[in-house]
């Protein structure tokens, strides 16, 4: 029996804005990659069935409202509802999260928690 290969995630795309920051790194996070820079995790992207099937946004509930009201198309998570989720399914998906990247490049502090993910050397 041939082995499995996993293909990869058709949606790295979103952390190309990232790629050149010198603390950036990627750690798998259940079925995501996820963006770190530093010792905070960012961003998160899984290409797989509904409700995992897109980018999430690791931030606290209490910028919840501020991020809402920047970008009404993001819900609070099925399941991981302490952060904010966009569907590869929704039409403004590629804009909104290369904004998002764009905005974790700049350390926006509604981003971002703190992981237990060791550094990288």
């Amino acid at each position: 029996m041939k082995p499995r290969i996993k293909p990869k995630n058709p949606l790295l795309f979103v952390f190309e804005p990232l790629e050149d920051d010198p603390q950036f790194f990627l750690r798998k996070l259940f079925s995501f990659d996820a963006a770190h820079l530093g010792s905070r995790i960012y961003l998160a992207v899984s290409g797989g069935a509904e409700p995992w099937n897109g980018l999430l946004v690791c931030t606290a509930r209490e910028h919840h409202a501020s991020l809402l009201r920047q970008f009404p198309q993001l819900v609070s998570h099925e399941f991981l509802g302490k952060w904010l989720y966009i569907s590869q399914a929704n039409p403004e998906f590629e804009s909104i999260a290369l904004d998002l990247a764009a905005l974790a490049r700049k350390r926006d502090p509604r981003l971002g928690v703190e992981s237990k993910a060791r550094i990288p050397r």
